[in-house]
């Protein structure tokens, strides 16, 4: 069995996120990278079919030289080798046809992304990779069984849980769920050694259109003062509810 896994580079999620001066940049500057967690659950539950069915596993990321610290991270929890696709990572559309050229020339059986990158939130590239090869898709994967070549994944659904099954090949998208939190590997001091030396592939882009471009990025509003009343002055906790805050 052939596994792909997709990992993004994303900021840690205690960073402090800031633009360029113009507002259409993402200013790196001092921000600490890490696998995006989603994509690490999908990681983790490769690597659990790989000790227990001998899988294969190759991560492939689209990013530029300062993504290679990510996915050595990614070969030191267990991948066997890594391909990354030499491009900015411009727009979904973009990025899924880079995963989708990779993973038709690998021949993979199955192909693990997470459900969304936690950056950018938007949750399009399994979904378009799954259409560009013609596989089958599972979003939302919170469980995933491997027969052979049958697959039976469990994913959520407004109100609940479905059960599917397919065969190879297939995309699986999972999230939180898809293994255990405390599941999760650390990579120990012999997987970074061996990671040094596990083959990272550079490829470059084919060549497509962009089919977003950005205009510009908009932090939220800082936070107004916090205004603290006492909670028997029911009054005047409405009067400021309805004329500053307006939500009454």
């Amino acid at each position: 069995m052939k596994i792909l896994v997709c990992i993004s580079s994303v900021p840690d999620t205690t960073a402090k996120i800031n633009f360029t001066g113009d507002g259409k940049e993402f200013d790196k500057n001092g921000v600490q990278f890490v696998i995006n967690p989603h994509d690490e659950f999908s990681l983790t539950r490769a690597v659990q079919l790989q000790e227990t069915q001998g899988a294969k596993i190759t991560v492939v990321t689209v990013g530029d030289a300062s993504v290679e610290p990510v996915m050595r991270k990614a070969l030191a929890i267990g991948a066997d080798d890594a391909v990354r696709v030499n491009a900015d990572a411009r727009d979904h559309f973009f990025v899924a046809t880079q995963i989708a050229k990779v993973a038709k020339d690998g021949g993979y059986d199955m192909i693990l992304t997470g459900r969304e990158s936690i950056d950018y939130n938007g949750g399009a590239v399994p979904g378009l990779v799954a259409g560009i090869l013609d596989y089958g898709f599972v979003n939302g994967c919170v469980g995933l069984t491997v027969n052979g070549n049958s697959v039976e994944a469990l994913r959520e659904i407004d109100g609940g849980k479905e059960t599917v099954s397919g065969d190879f090949p297939l995309v699986i998208a999972g999230q939180k769920g898809l293994v255990d939190e405390t599941e999760l590997r650390i990579p120990n001091m012999r997987g970074i050694m061996a990671a040094r030396t596990k083959p990272l592939t550079v490829v470059e882009a084919e060549q497509t259109e962009s089919k977003l471009k950005v205009v510009g990025y908009v932090k939220p509003p800082s936070r107004g003062n916090v205004t603290l009343i006492n909670k028997d002055n029911v009054a005047e906790l409405v009067r400021l509810l309805h004329e500053e805050a307006k939500v009454i």
